[in-house]
């Protein structure tokens, strides 16, 4: 029978492998990133862009009294509209930080790696010889 307490080991082995991995605590990073994003953008929507977008349309109230009434039943749309502004808000940051941005590095990390480094001096001398044995094996 297996002893407990090596697969208690093993398992708390595993999880240091696991949670300690590049990738996962870069993950967490953004993801928490992300969240006070989120939250950042949700301020600028709720607090600056429908105040204003309220102060235009003739509603009085707050831009969540926004809507209209269909046979006296009253369908609000300002939140609806708030949310909206939001999703574009984060979908057009993401679209300049990854298609942009990362894209840019990417591009950089490509042509630095597509271009190999010149050939040491050694590197030079054997492809002469190499060269130089080549036109002795065609002769």
């Amino acid at each position: 029978m297996a002893d407990p307490t090596k697969k208690v080991f093993s398992l708390v082995d595993e999880f240091k492998n696991f949670a300690l991995k590049g990738n996962v605590i870069d993950l967490a990073v953004g993801v928490i990133i992300g969240a006070a994003f989120g939250k950042i953008v949700s301020s600028l929507v709720d607090n600056v862009i429908m105040p204003l977008i309220g102060a235009i349309m003739p509603v009085q109230g707050d831009y969540k009294d926004l809507g209209f009434r269909v046979n006296n039943v009253f369908i609000p749309t300002g939140q609806f509209v708030g949310d909206v502004v939001n999703f574009f808000i984060v979908a057009l940051a993401l679209f300049f930080f990854i298609v942009k941005f990362l894209g840019f590095i990417m591009r950089a990390k490509k042509a630095e790696a597509a271009a190999p480094p010149p050939p040491t001096r050694d590197q030079e001398l054997l492809m002469e010889i190499r060269d130089l044995l080549k036109k002795e094996q065609t002769r």
